[in-house]
């Protein structure tokens, strides 16, 4: 991380989130601007970037705000750099690991949604090839 600081409307752009779910994640605790500036702005860093991305990919696979606080409070303690614990660190792979699970899951319904939309689609163009009016 080069220690860069964006505020909120970069951030936004970047993530493709809107301002108004930035600030909502803020008030939910997922994601805390790491400064402020003179001005009182919102200062995000690189690092507050990739939290709101992992928020943004786990959203569309169904995830809670409190299952996202839950798999960020994991992830944060293995990236701490902090000495754990067998056993905790044990723990806080296997809740990492029950959230990979559940998005795998996830997809592959998602999957076969998109397969069975496609077919649909095709249906629906095959069906307007045969009623088109002959040129």
């Amino acid at each position: 991380m080069n220690g860069r600081h964006m505020q909120i409307g970069e951030v936004a752009a970047r993530t493709e989130l809107s301002l108004r779910t930035i600030r909502h994640y803020e008030e939910n605790g997922l994601v805390v601007p790491s400064a402020r500036s003179q001005g009182g702005f919102r200062l995000y860093t690189e690092a507050d970037v990739a939290r709101l991305m992992v928020i943004r990919r786990m959203k569309p696979l169904g995830f809670t705000l409190e299952q996202m606080r839950d798999l960020l409070e994991a992830t944060d303690r293995l990236d701490a750099g902090t000495v754990l614990e067998a056993d905790e660190r044990a723990a806080l792979l296997h809740r990492v690991r029950r959230y990979q699970q559940a998005a795998t899951e996830q997809v592959e319904k998602l999957r076969v949604q998109l397969a069975r939309a496609e077919d649909f689609a095709a249906t629906l163009g095959a069906r307007l090839e045969q009623n088109a009016p002959a040129a």
